[in-house]
């Protein structure tokens, strides 16, 4: 091979090991740490507890039925239409009739009985009647030559029976008309009118079907009495419950209209708590108008229980109370520096409880100090899931605190250490702070 060439390939040699070796230096030898921050800001906090819930009609009516028959035909509504689902009622529209005949007939057999029954008083009266004069003659007689002892008694006896049989003939006549009363009464049930002014939720039967009435009665309608006045069911965690109380102010929202904000107050929380899977939950019922008509019975409320509401204070992200810095990045000063409050943080950084607004009020938040962190103790008010109302001697409007680590190549931007040899990599040297979701 040719002295030149040999020199060429040493050069190119040299060159490719020097630019390699730089790359490596570069991308190993510098890692400072840079740190994601956020503004401390003044402003207005609200905690709210959230949960889920039914819409449910304030009061509702099932309208059942107490004879079985056949669905023969539906009523009117107000305006005319065949009841339906949606159909506005009146108190004593009538909803269903039931085929009568079985009654009518039933009611015809009983008219039968009742007269019957009088009849057979008048033919007891005739009886009695008899054995009463006969009764008269023989005291007159006596048990005498012309009247024997047996006769006499039999007299006696045969006035006695007519008695006793006008009697039950009385008693008769009036289980007739208790008769004739039910019968009459099964007969007005066979129309089914509303008892109360409200609009049809559901229809549950329809013409041609029979109901049977047994031990319960089928239900036929439900009907809602008002729909401007409607509730929520909300479903509370028992750890939640004791911060709900009587006429407490609640936002929620529904699937139907996500971008309308409806409100309403706390009426009362149900004592017939509910247990699944380990998890004790109370039924709060909140009340709330519904004068537009939004408001459909069943919707899913998404609500939001107002329990604080503070104006003007500094707020930071949650996950600036949450993050904890490595050893490493810690300023020395502040490591050999002790704080009353060092034994109120948790492992990750933040306050023990605070976050959430509970009692324990002490935190942690950092701020940088060159390359490296400094804690600043604060206390720690009411939040909303994420910012939280913080104050102390050292914190101000405008002041940054650490929400994150990162490393230094992060921050320069990948293109300053890539390597020309691999494809680029938007996530290499990506190091996210420990204080979970909050902080990203």
């Amino acid at each position: 091979m040719p002295r030149r060439v040999r020199v060429i390939i040493l050069v190119v040699g040299v060159l490719a090991v020097v630019g390699i070796g730089g790359w490596w230096f570069r991308s190993k030898g510098n890692k400072d740490p840079a740190f994601r921050t956020a503004q401390v800001k003044l402003g207005d906090v609200v905690a709210t507890i959230s949960a889920t819930g039914t819409v449910e009609p304030e009061q509702v009516v099932d309208v059942g039925a107490q004879v079985a028959g056949i669905i023969k035909a539906f009523g009117k509504d107000k305006v005319g239409k065949t009841i339906d689902y949606g159909s506005v009622v009146e108190k004593g529209t009538v909803l269903v009739q039931i085929d009568d005949s079985l009654y009518v007939a039933a009611l015809d057999t009983a008219k039968a009985q009742l007269q019957l029954a009088e009849a057979n008083v008048l033919q007891m009266k005739a009886k009695l009647l008899q054995a009463q004069h006969d009764w008269d003659r023989a005291q007159k007689l006596g048990p005498s030559d012309a009247l024997a002892q047996t006769v006499y008694d039999q007299y006696q006896a045969t006035y006695e029976v007519a008695k006793a049989n006008l009697a039950a003939a009385v008693a008769a006549v009036a289980q007739a008309k208790a008769n004739l009363t039910t019968a009459e009464t099964n007969l007005v049930y066979c129309t089914i009118k509303s008892p109360v002014s409200g609009v049809i939720i559901d229809r549950r039967v329809n013409i041609g079907q029979t109901v049977v009435s047994s031990l319960s009665a089928p239900s036929l309608f439900l009907i809602a009495t008002d729909l401007k006045r409607v509730q929520v069911w909300a479903s509370v965690n028992e750890a939640d419950i004791g911060s709900i109380s009587k006429g407490q102010l609640v936002t929620f929202t529904t699937d139907a209209y996500p971008d309308h904000i409806f409100e309403g107050r706390v009426g009362k929380a149900r004592l017939n708590a509910t247990m699944t899977q380990n998890v004790v939950t109370y039924t709060v019922e909140v009340d709330t108008h519904n004068e537009d008509g939004k408001l459909l019975p069943y919707l899913t409320a998404n609500v939001q229980f107002k329990i604080g509401r503070r104006e003007g204070v500094l707020l930071v992200p949650n996950a600036a109370l949450r993050w904890l810095p490595p050893p490493s990045i810690i300023a020395p000063e502040a490591k050999r520096a002790s704080h009353p409050h060092e034994g109120s943080t948790n492992r990750d950084g933040g306050s023990r409880f605070g976050i959430d607004g509970s009692s324990q009020t002490h935190g942690i938040v950092w701020i940088e100090q060159g390359r490296f962190v400094r804690p600043v103790y604060v206390n720690v008010g009411m939040s909303d899931g994420t910012v939280t109302e913080i104050e102390g001697d050292e914190v101000k409007e405008g002041i940054r605190v650490v929400v994150g680590e990162r490393s230094r190549e992060a921050a320069k931007g990948p293109s300053d250490e890539q390597n020309p040899f691999t494809p680029q990599n938007p996530f290499r040297g990506q190091r996210q702070g420990q204080g979970g979701p909050g902080g990203r």
